[in-house]
């Protein structure tokens, strides 16, 4: 019996249409390994429509109140709450994600972001008006961008989303949005749901591959662009950006160290670190998968980790006792598979370090012991569940290692002295420093990194202002 494929359709200037030429592209369950849905590959000619929407739309939607743009936020929030089920059944084809997981860890924090960038709408504020030469009053403003291209990437397909379109619209700007070839359901609900709240070309949504992208950024209109995704992706879309000098807000890798300290409750610690590592299948730039453990306790920890890896138990959507689910596609598969291939003699995989099943893109929580600073395993991201460990002496040698990446999005301290915990979080050299705890983000905050970790902040009133320009306007008294 032949089940009949979704047809995903692009979402341009309040209607959803296929694309031009009518390429598709088929969409895998990575859970399955089954094709569920067509979705288009996008051509030019629709970036060019979209583009052409988004900016028809700006002038209307710039000029609206921060009051008006902020009850638009407050009712796609509601919306999205309303049509919850529905948007955790898509993400969970997209992804292959436990169910419950995205109910949970997924759609509130969602909602919660949609609402306080809502919030932030009416709360921007610019350095007082003043008298900074005779006769003359200056006044700053804050204004959005214009239209943005935004690149969402396929580990959450949703809360990325999200993250993109949420600070954009409560500024002022349009959007024009790409999720990726291999996760485009949920975006595209995601417009059904908003394409009904807000005006026409505000929202945009088109779908395709690495080539899509591209078109998007190198198109002339776009004032911005916006992408999650590898280092690789990021310098591409700098490099096309800097063509005609766009803004460019860039979120790409990571790498995070997860110092841990001879002082440590190591139960809770390895309870933490592994849920940390191994959550979302160790797809997150933010995971705890490049551990540090001081040479006393080394040992000790490597064997508790290891048990609390073997007890972690990945498996289908709606499995219960499931922390994780596959990874996300045929490539990540591989490459999550060739790291550990790779391994040089002096490495241990103490736990997993194979493929689960032979139907769908799962991978056992692994973790792997003995490495070396300048090994690859622990120079580039994995983005799978496999959690590296190794051993350091002292303070300064922990920050020599912990620092000594191209990368520098996140870490986390473990220790209960407070004065080693203040010195480490200035000295590492990352965006966000946990201390006896890794992971937790909260909308109020901001997120991102440095060095090859890219450059903008997401989430919190400093990812609302990425999103704005500032012009200075003076006024003579005479």
């Amino acid at each position: 019996m032949t089940t009949e494929l979704r047809r995903l359709r692009n979402y341009i200037n309040g209607e959803f249409r296929d694309a031009a030429d009518g390429r598709t592209i088929e969409v895998v369950n990575p859970a399955t390994e089954e094709v569920y849905a067509t979705s288009p590959l996008s051509g030019q000619a629709d970036v060019d429509a979209a583009m052409e929407a988004a900016a028809a739309a700006f002038p209307a939607w710039r000029d609206s109140t921060p009051a008006e743009r902020q009850k638009v936020l407050l009712k796609i929030a509601d919306a999205f709450e309303e049509r919850a089920e529905d948007l955790i059944a898509a993400e969970v084809l997209n992804t292959g994600k436990p169910t419950a997981l995205v109910a949970s860890e997924e759609v509130p924090p969602m909602v919660d972001q949609i609402r306080f960038f809502a919030g932030a709408a009416r709360m921007l504020e610019g350095r007082s008006a003043g008298e900074y030469m005779e006769g003359m009053t200056s006044i700053v403003r804050r204004e959005p961008v214009g239209v943005c291209a935004q690149v969402a990437p396929w580990n959450y397909p949703m809360m990325m989303a999200v993250w993109k379109f949420a600070p954009a619209l409560a500024a002022g700007n349009t959007v024009v949005l790409k999720p990726s070839d291999t996760t485009p359901a949920s975006t595209v609900l995601m417009a059904e749901i908003i394409g009904q709240i807000v005006p026409k070309g505000v929202f945009n949504v088109i779908c395709g591959d690495r080539e899509t992208g591209k078109a998007m950024v190198e198109h002339p209109t776009p004032a911005m662009a916006s992408i999650t995704g590898s280092v690789r992706a990021g310098m591409q879309v700098a490099e096309s950006a800097a063509k005609d000098v766009k803004r460019v807000h860039l979120e790409l890798g990571g790498k995070a160290p997860v110092v841990v300290f001879e002082d440590t409750d190591i139960d809770k610690a390895v309870e933490d670190i592994s849920v940390a590592g191994y959550f979302n299948a160790g797809q997150d730039c933010t995971a705890a998968t490049r551990v540090l453990v001081h040479e006393s306790i080394h040992d000790e920890f490597v064997a508790a980790l290891a048990k609390a890896a073997a007890a972690t138990k990945t498996g289908q959507p709606d499995d219960e006792d499931v922390l994780y689910g596959p990874l996300n596609n045929a490539n990540q598969l591989r490459q999550v598979s060739g790291f550990i291939e790779r391994l040089p003699a002096h490495a241990k995989v103490e736990s997993g370090g194979h493929r689960v099943g032979d139907k769908g893109y799962f991978y056992a929580p692994t973790v792997v012991s003995g490495l070396k600073q300048d090994d690859e395993i622990i120079q580039n991201e994995v983005f799978g569940p496999v959690i590296t460990v190794q051993s350091f002496t002292d303070e300064a040698q922990a920050l020599e290692y912990a620092n000594g990446i191209e990368y520098a999005l996140a870490s986390s301290v473990w220790t209960k002295d407070h004065a080693r915990a203040m010195r480490m979080s200035k000295a590492l050299d990352f965006g966000c420093v946990w201390i006896n705890t890794h992971i937790p983000l909260v909308a109020e905050m901001p997120h991102g990194g440095y060095k090859k970790s890219g450059y903008g902040k997401d989430l919190s009133a400093y990812g609302f202002e990425d999103y704005t320009r500032i012009k200075h306007v003076m006024t003579s008294l005479a």
